[in-house]
C-alpha cells in the first residue's frame, strides 16, 4: 500500500483513540482509586468512535482495544490488588457498557451538533453507571461501607449504585469535556485537511 492510498481521516481517528487510551492510563494510575480517576476520556472515546468511524466494526474494535490495553496496563502495573487474572472482577459488564456507548454514538450522533453531543455524553454516563455498576454488584465486589462483598439483594444493589454516584459525576464531567475536545478538534482537523466524512 502506497502513502497515497492511506486514509488521513482514519489515521486521525486512530490518533484520537490512542490519545484517549494514554490519558486513561495516566489518570487511572491514581493509587487511591479516588472518584477523580473516573475523569477519563474512555466514555467520550467510545461515543466518538461510534459516531466517527465509517465502518461499524472499527467503531467497536478500536475503542474497545484501547480500553483493553489500558486496562491491562492499569491492572498489571498500577492496581494489582484489584486484578483478577489479567483484568478485574466484572470486566465483562464494563466492556458491555462501552459497546452500548459505541452503539449510542452510531445511532444518536449522525451529525456532530452540540445538542447531539451533550445528549450522547449524558446518555453514555448513564449507560456506564447502570451497566458497569450492576457488574460491580453481581460480580461480588467489595462494599466500601462494610468491607464485605455486596449482598445479593435489592439493598446490596442500591448500596452499590449509591456508592458509585461520586464516580458517575466525574464520568459525566469527563464525557462532556472530552466529547467537546474530541468532536471539536476533529471538526477543525477535518476542515484543515479537507477530508470526507
Amino acid at each position: 500500500m502506497s502513502l497515497k492510498n492511506l486514509n488521513p481521516r482514519f489515521g486521525v481517528l486512530l490518533l484520537f483513540i490512542l490519545a484517549a487510551g494514554i490519558i486513561r492510563v495516566v489518570l487511572g494510575a491514581d493509587s487511591n482509586m479516588s472518584p477523580i480517576a473516573m475523569f477519563t476520556p474512555v466514555g467520550a472515546m467510545a461515543l466518538f468512535g461510534g459516531a466517527s468511524f465509517s465502518e461499524k466494526w472499527k467503531s467497536y474494535a478500536f475503542p474497545l482495544l484501547a480500553l483493553f490495553l489500558s486496562d491491562i496496563i492499569l491492572m498489571q502495573f498500577f492496581h494489582k490488588e484489584y486484578a483478577s487474572g489479567l483484568l478485574y472482577k466484572g470486566w465483562i459488564w464494563n466492556y458491555a457498557s462501552f459497546a452500548l456507548i459505541v452503539l449510542l454514538g452510531q445511532l444518536l450522533i449522525k451529525k456532530a451538533t452540540v445538542a447531539n453531543i451533550v445528549i450522547g455524553a449524558i446518555g453514555a454516563a448513564l449507560i456506564h453507571f447502570l451497566v458497569s455498576d450492576f457488574g460491580v454488584w453481581i460480580s461480588g465486589s467489595t462494599d466500601f461501607l462494610t468491607g464485605k462483598p455486596f449482598t445479593k439483594d435489592l439493598a446490596g444493589l442500591t448500596s452499590c449504585y449509591a456508592q458509585a454516584i461520586p464516580y458517575m459525576r466525574y464520568t459525566l464531567i469527563g464525557n462532556l469535556i472530552y466529547c467537546t475536545i474530541f468532536f471539536g478538534s476533529f471538526e477543525l482537523v477535518k476542515r484543515r485537511l479537507r477530508f470526507a466524512q
